[in-house]
C-alpha cells in the first residue's frame, strides 16, 4: 500500500489535517492536484485494503494488486462520479466490482461431476450454516474454517453470504448455470459445516 501512496503523489506528501468535502476533492484531483491525490488516498486506502484483505483471506499476495486495480479504476473514472453518494461508497462499489472479476475467475473453473442428486444436495444445506458465516463474520473461528476451505468453496460462501449476492447473480456473473452454482453453494455449506464441527481441515 505504501507504493500506491508512493504513486499517487510521486514523493511522500504530508497530508494537511483538515480534509475537504468529497466534491472539493475530486474537483482538485481532476485539476491534476497532486496533495488532493495523496489525500484521497490517505483517505481511503485503509479501508479498501481492509475491505479486499477480507474477502481474499488467506490469498493475501493478491490483496494489493486488487487495491491498485480499484484505485486505478477509480482515478480513471473520477469524472463520473456525480456526488450523489459518498466517495467512499463509490470507491467501495469499485472495490467490489474488482474482487467479484478475481471471483469470477476462479469459480469458471470446471468442478468435478458426480452422482449427488437433488434430494442429497438438499440434505447439505444445513440451516446454521449460514447463520454462522453472516452473523460471524468477525469470529476467529469463522475466520479460520472458510480460511481452511478449498479456494471455490471459500469465494463462493463469502460472495454469497457477505456480499449478499444471490445464485442467479453469481451464475450470470460467471457463465455457470443457476443450479451449478446451488450445487457449489450446498458442497461449500457442507464442507464449512463438517470442518466447524471438527473434521479434517486443510
Amino acid at each position: 500500500m505504501d507504493q500506491l501512496r508512493q504513486h499517487a503523489s510521486g514523493r511522500p506528501e504530508t497530508v494537511h489535517s483538515s480534509m475537504r468535502d468529497d466534491s472539493s476533492l475530486v474537483a482538485a484531483i481532476l485539476n491534476k492536484d497532486r496533495k488532493a491525490t495523496a489525500e484521497f488516498v490517505m483517505r481511503f486506502a485503509d479501508s479498501i485494503y481492509s475491505y479486499v484483505r477480507s474477502r481474499l483471506a488467506p490469498r493475501y499476495e493478491h490483496v494489493e494488486d486488487l487495491v491498485q486495480e480499484t484505485f486505478l479504476a477509480a482515478w480513471e473514472n473520477l469524472s463520473r462520479y456525480g456526488g450523489s453518494g459518498s466517495l467512499q461508497g463509490w470507491l467501495m462499489a469499485i472495490a467490489r466490482h474488482k474482487v467479484e472479476d478475481y471471483y469470477r475467475a476462479r469459480l469458471r473453473i470446471p468442478e468435478p461431476i458426480d452422482d449427488l442428486n437433488e434430494d442429497a444436495v438438499a440434505l447439505t444445506i444445513a440451516p446454521n450454516v449460514h447463520t454462522f458465516i453472516e452473523q460471524g463474520q468477525l469470529s476467529a473461528k469463522t475466520r479460520q474454517v472458510l480460511a481452511s476451505l478449498p479456494e471455490q468453496y471459500r469465494f463462493v460462501l463469502i460472495w454469497r453470504y457477505w456480499d449478499k449476492a444471490s445464485a442467479r447473480d453469481m451464475a450470470l456473473k460467471t457463465g455457470k448455470t443457476e443450479k451449478a452454482i446451488e450445487r457449489l453453494l450446498a458442497r461449500a455449506r457442507a464442507e464449512f459445516r463438517e470442518r466447524w464441527n471438527g473434521g479434517e481441515s486443510a
